[in-house]
């Protein structure tokens, strides 16, 4: 390998490591996810009541911010791919809360 390769691949490490996290952070990341995906699952042997649908919606927000935000580096990137994202996930939230009321309103 020549001396250029070298230098280039060192660049790209040191790139990675400025920019990422450790393997700590990612499990840190993963079991927080999961704590929030097992709270998820309780809603529906728990009854919640009125804050079902709220909880779950503001649970997958989070849930959505931490994977586009870490595991996707978004964080790291330009502010124009965070706002995509998010204003994806605020379209995607509308529609489904107009879908839902839609039915409350509108059911036989």
């Amino acid at each position: 390998m020549n001396a250029t390769a070298t230098e280039h691949s060192h660049e790209e490490h040191a790139e990675a490591h400025e920019h990422g996290m450790s393997n700590a952070g990612y499990i840190k990341i993963a079991i927080l996810l999961a704590v929030l995906t097992a709270i998820e699952v309780a809603t529906y042997y728990v009854d919640f009541g009125a804050l079902f649908l709220p909880t779950l919606l503001v649970l997958m927000a989070v849930k959505f911010f931490i994977v586009v935000s870490y595991f996707m580096h978004l964080k790291f990137d330009s502010k124009l791919f965070s706002f995509s994202f998010y204003a994806g996930l605020v379209l995607a939230v509308t529609v489904y809360v107009v879908m839902l009321s839609s039915f409350k309103f509108f059911a036989a």
